[in-house]
Protein backbone atom coordinates (compact mmCIF):
# COMPACT_ATOMS: atom_id res chain seq x y z
CA UNK A 1 0.00 0.00 0.00
CA UNK A 2 2.92 2.36 0.68
CA UNK A 3 4.15 2.00 -2.91
CA UNK A 4 0.73 3.10 -4.24
CA UNK A 5 0.80 6.14 -1.97
CA UNK A 6 4.31 6.98 -3.16
CA UNK A 7 3.15 6.97 -6.79
CA UNK A 8 0.13 9.15 -5.95
CA UNK A 9 2.30 11.65 -4.10
CA UNK A 10 4.64 11.97 -7.08
CA UNK A 11 2.11 14.01 -9.10
CA UNK A 12 3.82 17.15 -10.37
CA UNK A 13 3.00 20.27 -8.40
CA UNK A 14 2.46 23.59 -10.16
CA UNK A 15 5.76 25.18 -11.12
CA UNK A 16 7.84 21.97 -10.86
CA UNK A 17 9.43 20.00 -13.66
CA UNK A 18 7.12 17.05 -14.61
CA UNK A 19 10.10 15.11 -16.05
CA UNK A 20 11.61 14.74 -12.58
CA UNK A 21 8.66 12.61 -11.42
CA UNK A 22 8.77 10.51 -14.57
CA UNK A 23 12.52 9.95 -14.28
CA UNK A 24 12.14 8.97 -10.61
CA UNK A 25 9.41 6.47 -11.53
CA UNK A 26 11.61 4.94 -14.24
CA UNK A 27 14.54 4.58 -11.85
CA UNK A 28 12.22 2.98 -9.30
CA UNK A 29 10.87 0.52 -11.88
CA UNK A 30 14.39 -0.40 -13.01
CA UNK A 31 15.43 -0.97 -9.38
CA UNK A 32 12.43 -3.25 -8.84
CA UNK A 33 13.29 -5.23 -11.99
CA UNK A 34 16.89 -5.57 -10.84
CA UNK A 35 16.02 -6.90 -7.38
CA UNK A 36 13.17 -9.16 -8.52
CA UNK A 37 14.52 -10.55 -11.81
CA UNK A 38 18.19 -9.99 -12.49
CA UNK A 39 19.80 -10.35 -9.08
CA UNK A 40 18.23 -13.76 -8.25
CA UNK A 41 19.23 -15.00 -11.71
CA UNK A 42 22.84 -13.91 -11.14
CA UNK A 43 22.90 -15.59 -7.72
CA UNK A 44 21.54 -18.85 -9.15
CA UNK A 45 24.15 -18.78 -11.94
CA UNK A 46 26.96 -18.17 -9.44
CA UNK A 47 25.71 -21.04 -7.24
CA UNK A 48 25.57 -23.36 -10.29
CA UNK A 49 29.15 -22.44 -11.28
CA UNK A 50 30.35 -22.93 -7.71
CA UNK A 51 28.79 -26.40 -7.52
CA UNK A 52 30.36 -27.34 -10.87
CA UNK A 53 33.80 -26.16 -9.74
CA UNK A 54 33.49 -28.23 -6.54
CA UNK A 55 32.73 -31.53 -8.33
CA UNK A 56 34.84 -34.33 -6.89
CA UNK A 57 35.42 -37.99 -7.66
CA UNK A 58 32.41 -40.00 -6.43
CA UNK A 59 29.79 -37.27 -6.91
CA UNK A 60 26.58 -38.20 -8.70
CA UNK A 61 25.81 -35.80 -11.56
CA UNK A 62 23.29 -35.23 -14.35
CA UNK A 63 24.56 -34.10 -17.75
CA UNK A 64 22.79 -31.58 -19.97
CA UNK A 65 21.64 -34.56 -22.04
CA UNK A 66 19.97 -36.17 -19.04
CA UNK A 67 22.53 -38.91 -18.37
CA UNK A 68 22.95 -39.70 -14.67
CA UNK A 69 26.25 -41.09 -13.49
CA UNK A 70 29.03 -41.09 -10.92
CA UNK A 71 32.23 -39.09 -11.43
CA UNK A 72 35.16 -41.50 -11.69
CA UNK A 73 37.90 -39.24 -13.09
CA UNK A 74 38.56 -35.51 -13.58
CA UNK A 75 41.21 -34.30 -16.03
CA UNK A 76 41.85 -30.66 -15.15
CA UNK A 77 43.30 -28.15 -17.58
CA UNK A 78 46.98 -27.38 -17.04
CA UNK A 79 48.21 -23.76 -17.08
CA UNK A 80 51.81 -22.88 -16.31
CA UNK A 81 52.37 -26.42 -15.04
CA UNK A 82 49.61 -26.25 -12.42
CA UNK A 83 46.07 -27.68 -12.67
CA UNK A 84 43.37 -25.04 -13.12
CA UNK A 85 39.63 -25.66 -12.73
CA UNK A 86 37.81 -24.52 -15.90
CA UNK A 87 34.47 -25.31 -17.50
CA UNK A 88 36.37 -27.15 -20.28
CA UNK A 89 37.82 -29.78 -17.91
CA UNK A 90 37.08 -33.35 -19.00
CA UNK A 91 35.08 -35.34 -16.49
CA UNK A 92 34.59 -39.08 -16.90
CA UNK A 93 31.32 -40.39 -15.51
CA UNK A 94 30.13 -43.96 -15.18
CA UNK A 95 26.50 -44.67 -15.94
CA UNK A 96 25.52 -48.33 -15.60
CA UNK A 97 28.28 -50.14 -17.54
CA UNK A 98 29.19 -47.18 -19.76
CA UNK A 99 31.86 -44.55 -19.27
CA UNK A 100 31.28 -41.14 -20.79
CA UNK A 101 33.61 -38.14 -20.99
CA UNK A 102 31.90 -34.74 -20.75
CA UNK A 103 33.03 -31.18 -20.22
CA UNK A 104 32.53 -29.76 -16.73
CA UNK A 105 30.34 -27.00 -18.18
CA UNK A 106 27.96 -29.57 -19.73
CA UNK A 107 26.92 -30.96 -16.36
CA UNK A 108 23.45 -29.70 -15.50
CA UNK A 109 23.46 -30.43 -11.76
CA UNK A 110 25.12 -32.34 -8.97
CA UNK A 111 22.69 -34.78 -7.34
CA UNK A 112 24.80 -35.89 -4.39
CA UNK A 113 28.21 -34.95 -3.12
CA UNK A 114 30.73 -37.24 -1.49
CA UNK A 115 31.81 -36.52 2.06
CA UNK A 116 35.17 -34.92 2.77
CA UNK A 117 36.55 -38.22 4.03
CA UNK A 118 35.24 -40.21 1.07
CA UNK A 119 36.82 -37.84 -1.49
CA UNK A 120 40.32 -38.56 -0.21
CA UNK A 121 39.85 -42.34 -0.05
Amino acid sequence: MNLVHAFLLMQPSPGSNPMFGFAFQMVLILAIFYFILFRPQQKAKQQQERSLREIRKGDEVVTAGGIIGDVIHIKETMKDGAPVVTMEDRITIKSAESRIVVERGRIAKVLSKTGEGAAGA
